[in-house]
């Protein structure tokens, strides 16, 4: 059996999230930047966000999934949401595993959930 490609998937971290160096596990494995502490964009419209995550074609991982869903169009982008009740030790643990196990096709385009109690939704 071929063993499956790995994705290098490039993460963008919504301001309401830590510092990239908050998540270890994610941010070794995968090309991850902080909308805030990276890139310097603070205080920007949610749209604004999508829209720099389309250009640079990075993945957004948000708590704040309501602002985001209905901006999602076209497959330049694709939008994780975790919940904030987890601890970012458990966010980390859960966005790794998501990402390791996903294909492009899996992430880009679509909304995938991580929460407290199955880690994918």
């Amino acid at each position: 059996m071929p063993r499956k490609r790995f994705i290098k998937f490039k993460i963008l971290l919504d301001e309401a999230l830590p510092p990239r160096r908050q998540f270890p596990q994610t941010n070794k494995i995968f090309n991850v930047k902080h909308i805030k502490h990276d890139l310097g964009l603070s205080g920007f419209a949610d749209s604004v966000v999508y829209e720099v995550a389309c250009e640079l074609k990075r993945l957004i991982v948000t708590p704040n999934i309501k602002d985001f869903k209905h901006l999602l169009k076209g497959s330049e982008t694709g939008i994780i949401s975790v919940s904030m009740a987890l601890s970012t030790e458990n966010i980390d643990k859960k966005l790794c595993s998501i990402l390791r196990k996903s294909k492009k096709g899996d992430l880009y385009g679509k909304i995938v959930e991580i929460s407290g109690e199955t880690g994918k939704k």
